[in-house]
């Protein structure tokens, strides 16, 4: 399996690896299916940018780094009966935000890396509640590199996942990070962290961020995080950077715009090359990622022309030189 630009599908070569689903949560395409090209438009159409096929090339590769799909869009729900309760001004629903952070926290926990579903596989109308169900899953995998415990992992995630909720709220963009603050300091089950992480979440190191041009010490580390995966997550689903160049352009930002141990943790914790990326070596040769063990920027890669697999781990003299 692996993941590819709808734009580069071919039914002569490829199927799909994992389902399509619309906004409202029905399949329209199951897996081990080929799609013709008047139905390909249609997936266009509602905003589907990548789909995750089988070829020769990605054959074996089981991706199963990637988050469980139903749990992710069980998530995805909660995410947005919390944006919609909001925007209509009914009770907000609590309980299903616990449940939906402690899905994730289960996730994380129970493997060393958690891919997200990427939000370029689901309709335009899902995305704006795909995003911070991703941001939420690699906060989490960055606060179990920081060694946070349940505690800490749960307020963390509630933060995320209703980091934007402001946006439910406010009339203008850049006062979302306030209106944010005030839905979730509101409701009594949450922490007051949870709610200075949609505050704060575009602030930056310098004093630089928005709204209040905080900096330094006072800004809170779960903020930090939770800034870090929104930039990271908004350079790969809506600018099309490659997830490599993405975490070189975070890196870049360390001690600047961005704590150096919480940057060090997002490198430890997240994977530049996830499977399925096809990739060049420095010596010329192309290689496809077939899995992630104990170093995320260093995976197991298969090379094309010879079908053997290597882990980068274990051959620290063998370096990437970029994705294809």
């Amino acid at each position: 399996m692996r993941f590819i630009p709808i734009t580069q599908y071919d039914e002569r070569t490829m199927v799909l690896a994992k389902p399509v689903y619309d906004n409202k949560r029905r399949m329209l395409l199951g897996a081990n299916t080929t799609i013709h090209p008047k139905y390909l438009e249609k997936l266009i159409q509602l905003g589907i940018k990548q789909l995750i096929i089988e070829d020769a090339e990605s054959k074996g590769i089981t991706l199963e780094e990637l988050m469980d799909m139903p749990t992710w869009m069980d998530v995805v729900d909660n995410v947005q009966q919390a944006y919609e309760a909001v925007r209509m001004k009914k009770p907000f629903p609590t309980k299903p935000v616990l449940m939906g952070a402690g899905r994730l926290i289960v996730e994380i926990n129970s493997r060393p890396v958690v891919i997200p579903v990427p939000s370029k596989t689901a309709a335009d109308e899902v995305k704006p509640y795909a995003h911070p169900v991703n941001v939420a899953l690699m906060a989490l995998q960055v606060g179990k590199a920081l060694g946070y415990n349940e505690l800490m992992l749960r307020d963390l995630a509630v933060g995320a996942l209703l980091h934007d909720i402001g946006k439910a709220a406010a009339a203008h963009e850049k006062d979302h990070p306030e209106a944010g603050f005030n839905v979730i300091r509101g409701i009594r089950e949450f922490s007051l962290l949870a709610a200075h992480v949609a505050f704060q979440h575009h602030e930056m190191l310098d004093g630089s961020g928005y709204p209040r041009a905080i900096a330094g010490q006072t800004l809170h580390d779960y903020a930090q995080i939770v800034g870090i995966c929104n930039r990271f997550e908004n350079m790969v689903t809506d600018e099309d950077v490659p997830p490599h160049e993405a975490m070189e352009r975070i890196m870049a930002l360390s001690s600047m715009k961005y704590s150096t141990e919480i940057v060090q943790a997002f490198v430890r914790a997240i994977p530049s090359y996830p499977p399925g990326t096809k990739i060049m070596m420095q010596n010329g040769e192309e290689a496809i990622v077939t899995k992630i063990t104990s170093h995320m920027q260093r995976p197991v890669v298969r090379f094309i022309s010879s079908g053997k697999e290597i882990s980068l781990a274990d051959n620290p003299t063998l370096m990437i030189a970029g994705s294809n």
